[in-house]
């Protein structure tokens, strides 16, 4: 049976670090500032056929701001794919993202990305799996990101603020603690612009600031 539902996508820190089903997806949103390490609040939108089909086809009961308004005399407006923008972006952060696609193309395009980012990730399963008190807040591992790898440590949520505290007084680590909305415990970054030995120059840090919280 045809659905005539559309799946929405929210790749934010999925986009060139992971392997996305375009087939399933037909709108897809990220942002420059995650994987490639881009300039901030420069959103993307990709859309499928099917998300075109729909624009062209439904009229919303109420009126758009202009910023929202994707469809031209029940046309898509190209244009909006194609450079036209309301306001001029920064030319600077334009000409970043263009070094950035050069340089994911430079160490083997959207595969050395995503293996990039599996290898970091790596590292840090190797560890959880060595030590007893951090464990993924992901526990199927089928669910579990491979770009903002979240953890839970056996510490009391006070005890993880003094934690993540020393580890930034040391310049070992900095926002590293974890969501506001989420569990207390750690947020590791292992997107594509993250070198692995830096991940592994990490860990002994967490190792130390575990133990001098543990044992105050």
């Amino acid at each position: 049976m045809y659905s005539t539902g559309l799946t929405f996508n929210d790749a934010t820190s999925a986009a060139f670090a992971m392997d996305i089903d375009w087939k399933k997806a037909d709108v897809t949103t990220y942002s420059w500032q995650k994987v490639l390490g881009g300039e901030g609040a420069h959103g993307m939108l990709i859309l499928s056929p099917r998300a075109v089909e729909r624009l062209e086809s439904y009229t919303p009961p109420r009126p758009l701001p202009k910023i929202f308004r994707m469809v031209k005399k029940g046309k898509i407006d190209g244009g909006i794919f194609e450079g036209s923008t309301i306001n001029t972006p920064s030319m600077l952060c334009v000409s970043d993202y263009a070094d950035a696609l050069e340089w994911a193309d430079s160490i083997g395009g959207l595969e050395g990305l995503i293996a990039k980012s599996e290898s970091n990730l790596k590292v840090l399963e190797d560890f959880v799996d060595a030590t007893p008190w951090i464990h993924f807040l992901a526990q199927d591992k089928t669910s579990r990101s491979n770009t903002s790898v979240c953890f839970t440590l056996d510490l009391e949520p006070d005890q993880v603020k003094k934690m993540t505290a020393l580890l930034e007084a040391e310049g070992a680590a900095y926002d590293i603690g974890a969501y506001r909305d989420a569990p207390a415990g750690l947020r590791i970054w292992c997107g594509a612009t993250v070198e692995k030995h830096d991940v592994q120059a990490l860990l002994p840090w967490l190792e130390w600031a575990y133990d001098e919280v543990k044992s105050a």
